[in-house]
């Protein structure tokens, strides 16, 4: 009984503790049309506190890196990679034991979409990040977007 209470509390403060990382990122979405069916998804990262979040390419082993995986629709294509619009900080951590590349407060990642023919629709996905701060690491987090664009 006592190691059935014992793993139950764990699983419960493991859960607890994977929550935090996207407690310290809040996401916002939004999509501005450049041309004829074309259009710029905006994925905001707030970061809280003194948290920051690992770029898209982290720089070396250990961090995780910002990843966005999107759902294939037959209704649009992606044009490009996704972009990353922000202050870039690129420094040695003596953690990882070699430079890493991350973002503070704000950054703006950006996916331009191409519709293939004028109709509503989203584009739906994850994205999946860590942060850390000067002291420790949350575990990565996933967290669900999808932004409406055409119409």
């Amino acid at each position: 009984m006592k190691k059935t209470s014992l793993f139950l509390l764990s699983l419960l403060a493991g859960g607890l503790v994977m929550a935090q990382s996207s407690k310290e990122v809040s996401w916002s979405c939004s999509a501005k049309k450049i041309a004829d069916k074309t259009y710029e998804v905006h994925m905001i990262a707030t970061i809280g506190g003194d948290y920051h979040l690992y770029a898209q390419d982290a720089g070396g082993e250990g961090p995780i890196p910002t990843t966005f995986t999107f759902t294939k629709s037959p209704l649009m294509t992606l044009d490009g990679p996704v972009r990353e619009k922000g202050q870039l900080v690129k420094k040695n951590e003596a953690a990882w034991g070699h430079d890493v590349k991350y973002y503070e407060k704000t950054v703006d990642f950006v996916q331009v979409v191409k519709l293939k023919t004028n109709v509503k629709t989203s584009l739906a996905g994850k994205v999946e990040f860590m942060v850390c701060d000067d002291h420790q690491c949350l575990p990565p987090a996933d967290v669900d977007i999808k932004v409406n664009i055409g119409g």
